[in-house]
């Protein structure tokens, strides 16, 4: 299994990214040498690179490539990169992230979770459960999954899972035993022109697959020619922070909130038995579930005695989907801090945003996390057009546009109460507020 990473010497442009971390704990642990660098990575990330015998480099720059190396990039480093640029004089090797995660795909059975929502939830649970029906999966997830304390790692047993990235159609470069579509909408415009590209990229994902694993809906069903098993959950019983619901005969209890985490739940365990775990098993591991790392994260309590819970949700749907789940816990009041993802989004769906952040009692909007666009590249864009959305349709309640972190933390600290549940939302740096607050 280990023959074609052991020996080979990769280069992670980016290494402290939830995805790309991922990959370099696992092919350091199929023995390759593993090297990478990053402007900002997390601390809990640069540890856990550390531990496994890897020094991240601090920022970019052309001396952090080890002549011979193969470069391993995502769609997020510019082809500009003095890394990217001292690999093309030297005629390094250059590999998409997705080109290796696919080589790992073909190095071992695969179940891949795509979808627009849900997949680091969805995958998160099938690692879960896999590992408590004896399976041991290896698996690579965008973000930590709690019960194992880490985004990544090479299990011992027959399965390899996966999270299948739609954003930049990568996931067409992985070849999956069994492939998982979760829903589909259009998030990512800069990729694609309309919802019918979208159907059409998860129809190739999904023709890749000997078996999938579909949300029974006809237009998600109709983009599959083969073996496929549905899943859905009507009608889920919502309590305080979880849920209970039947499939297949069997009794599942969450202990995270939501419809939409039954949703999650449904496809997981509809996986894991198509995998060969079984399914009573694998649905009773559930009860310890304890969520993937930004997805439904409680923080702490603020000083004044709120409940801090941080999210990346970043599309409306998504948005909607948070706010309904934190009010089966009954606040006294819900806060909602939502910092919007993407200019190319806010610009296209501002109108859903605000209708979504609207639910919560306090909404409250701060800048545009730009990733890797440039602001001057859509003018007149910014996150006063959510602001402005969320205004007309809150009924009359005011809504805060604090455009800096720091000026939403000054507004957090003098409004919060006992009883409060604060939401952070967003797929930026927004969690960084949220941690501040129980500080």
């Amino acid at each position: 299994m280990s023959e074609p990473f052991s020996g080979r010497r990769l280069h992670f442009v980016g290494i402290g990214g939830a995805g790309m971390s991922g990959l370099a704990l696992v092919t350091r642990a199929l023995g390759a040498q593993v090297t990478g660098s990053d402007r900002a990575p997390a601390p809990a990330i640069v540890a856990r690179l550390r531990a496994a015998g890897i020094e991240p480099a601090p920022g970019h720059d052309a001396a952090h490539v080890p002549p011979g190396a193969e470069l391993i990039v995502s769609s997020a480093i510019p082809p500009d990169n003095p890394e990217r640029a001292v690999a093309r004089e030297r005629g390094q090797r250059e590999l998409h992230r997705a080109d290796l995660l696919g080589e790992l795909t073909r190095a071992r059975p695969t179940i891949a979770v795509s979808g627009t929502h849900g997949k680091t939830t969805t995958t998160s649970m099938i690692v879960h459960a896999l590992r408590a029906a004896g399976l041991d999966p290896a698996y690579l997830v965008g973000g930590d999954v709690r019960s194992t304390g880490t985004n990544a790692a090479w299990g011992e047993g027959p399965w390899l899972v996966v999270e299948a990235d739609e954003s930049d159609r990568s996931l067409l470069k992985l070849d999956p035993r069994i492939a998982v579509l979760t829903n589909a909408e259009l998030d990512h415009h800069a990729t694609y022109p309309s919802l019918r590209d979208v159907h059409e990229t998860f129809r190739a994902f999904l023709a890749r697959a000997e078996q999938a694993v579909i949300w029974d809906r006809p237009e998600l069903l109709a983009l599959r020619d083969g073996p496929t098993a549905a899943f859905d959950v009507p009608a889920p019983e919502l309590l305080p922070g979880g849920s209970r619901f039947i499939l297949d005969g069997v009794t599942v209890e969450l202990p995270i909130p939501g419809a939409h985490n039954a949703l999650n739940a449904a496809a997981a365990l509809t996986a894991c038995r198509l995998a060969g775990a079984d399914l009573a098993t694998a649905a009773a591991s559930l009860k310890d579930f304890a969520g993937a790392g930004r997805r439904f994260e409680h923080l702490g309590t603020s000083a004044a005695g709120a409940v801090v819970v941080d999210d990346y949700a970043h599309h409306p749907t998504e948005v909607a989907a948070v706010i309904a789940a934190a009010r089966t816990l009954e606040p006294r009041r819900l806060v909602a801090v939502f910092q919007p993802h993407l200019f190319s989004r806010t610009q296209a769906q501002a109108r859903e945003f605000g209708a979504a952040l609207a639910a919560a009692d306090v909404p409250i909007v701060t800048g545009i996390y730009p990733a890797r666009e440039r602001q001057e590249d859509f003018p007149g864009v910014s996150g006063l057009d959510v602001a402005r959305a969320a205004a007309d349709a809150a009924g009359g309640r005011a809504v805060a546009w604090l455009p800096a972190l720091d000026d939403a933390e000054s507004h957090l600290r003098r409004i919060l109460r006992d009883g409060d549940l604060c939401l952070t939302l967003g797929a930026g740096d927004v969690d960084s507020l949220g941690r501040r607050l129980v500080t």
